[in-house]
């Protein structure tokens, strides 16, 4: 069906590529919590530790004498590998639990994630409970001699337990200093900045020619172009079902397949990190071809539609730049709190806040139609719109910086900088920003160089 057209869609419209950004797939998010590498490693550690001995009784006479003790030489390094590794990852997890504690009083609830998703932490934790479950697991296997049994020491075993030992000490100097780097609030503050701009810069597809040729990452839109809903063609709104969260991402190749091979156009309701409680509506499916009358086809459609959105507890980085404003902000009014009372950490932030608007001032906003191979519009969403940032950016630590003489200077400086560099259209709105910072905040004309 995807060979069939209609013109009710709208005119044909420049091939438009579906947005290079990534989707939370079921593997994607299988890895996400805190735990998954930890078991996975430790998952690991079990099945090698109870096939190594049997290997080794099979092929005793061909391997390597790694360790060189008896029995009871063996049983004696496993314990101590066994109680000390256990020890230790008690205090990796004590210490990773002093971090987060800090990180949500001192910065904002909503950083902890980044502390959660770092990997070296992750391992170090894995590499501790593994090499502890490990010598546990061998330990078992190592008999002494009696009257009717030889002596058994599975000596690779062994050694691969010692191994591990030199392992987690690697591991523990790598955490010790992931730990006392994150900890710091310029790195927060640029890890976060980063990973902000990293999105952004993958929100916006490359159109393509004709020809195949790309056109430039960040073409003019085609003023040309629109799409309105026609009342007389039959519509089937998608709704939330008995989901409720926050948008994380959005399939958008996977509503471009359903839109092409129901020959249809999907209007997303619905921003990603926005949310949605349960029976809010999703989308709205438009197309002749709709069956609106509630069959198994219409819920087959719906059902496919729903499967594109993928919601959590709380919002994610995955397709969402706005979030990544939104922590920098938090950072910002945490800092400009009367308990803490830290300017400079909130100059850091509008510093961060300015690296990642400035690339967005200087582009279009980008266009809302998704198209297929043949030019006909598919896909109505809503992406990330400059001005809405802007504003995300500026308003409340306007606000709540009113006073200091450090952030409305910075602001300033930012706010000129945009207006001097940004698109005609996005400069109303940056002025509108500059006629209020002059309003509310303390003028200083030298409070730029101050701040530095």
């Amino acid at each position: 069906m995807a060979a069939r057209r209609t013109s009710w869609t709208g005119q044909r419209v420049t091939p438009m590529g579906v947005p290079s950004i990534r989707v939370a797939s079921p593997w994607a998010r299988l890895w996400q919590p805190f735990w998954a590498l930890p078991l996975a490693i430790c998952l690991v550690a079990v099945v090698i530790g109870a096939a190594m001995p049997e290997v080794e009784r099979v092929f005793a006479d061909q391997l390597p004498g790694v360790f060189d003790g008896g029995p009871e030489g063996a049983r004696s390094v496993l314990s101590t590998i066994a109680s000390a590794m256990i020890s230790v990852t008690g205090l990796v997890f004590s210490i990773t639990m002093v971090v987060l504690q800090l990180a949500s009083s001192q910065f904002s609830p909503r950083v902890l994630g980044n502390f959660l998703h770092s990997r070296i932490t992750q391992m170090t934790l894995g590499v501790f409970v593994a090499s502890f479950i490990f010598s546990l697991t061998v330990l078992r296997v190592v008999r002494s001699a009696t009257a009717t049994h030889e002596a058994f020491v599975p000596q690779v075993s062994v050694g691969l337990a010692l191994l591990l030992v030199g392992l987690s000490v690697i591991s523990l100097i790598a955490f010790i200093r992931e730990i006392t780097t994150s900890i710091q609030v310029s790195q927060v503050i640029s890890d976060i900045g980063d990973a902000t701009v990293r999105l952004v810069e993958g929100m916006r597809p490359e159109p393509v020619g004709e020809d195949g040729a790309v056109l430039g990452k960040y073409s003019e839109p085609d003023e040309s172009i629109s799409w309105s809903a026609d009342p007389d063609q039959a519509r089937l709104p998608v709704h939330m079902g008995e989901r409720h969260g926050h948008l994380v991402s959005i399939d958008y190749a996977a509503l471009l397949t359903i839109a092409e091979d129901l020959d249809v156009v999907l209007v997303c309701e619905i921003t990603v990190g926005e949310f949605r409680a349960e029976g809010q509506p999703l989308a709205t499916i438009w197309g002749r071809s709709v069956d609106s009358s509630g069959g198994d086809e219409a819920m087959a459609a719906v059902a496919r539609v729903r499967s594109a959105f993928v919601f959590g507890t709380e919002r994610s980085m995955f397709q969402d730049p706005a979030f990544g404003v939104r922590q920098l902000v938090d950072i910002a009014e945490r800092a400009l709190s009367p308990g803490i009372n830290d300017p400079t950490t909130a100059v850091q932030v509008i510093d961060e806040l300015h690296r990642i608007l400035r690339p967005l001032v200087q582009q279009p906003d980008a266009r809302p139609y998704i198209t297929d191979s043949d030019g006909v519009l598919r896909v109505v969403h809503t992406p990330p719109d400059v001005e809405q940032m802007v504003r995300l950016a500026v308003t409340e630590i306007m606000h709540y910086g009113d006073g200091s003489i450090q952030v409305p200077a910075r602001l300033r400086t930012m706010l000129d900088d945009l207006v001097a560099v940004g698109r005609t259209e996005h400069r109303p709105a940056l002025e509108d920003l500059l006629a209020t910072l002059a309003v509310e905040a303390m003028p200083d004309p030298d409070g730029a160089r101050t701040s530095r």
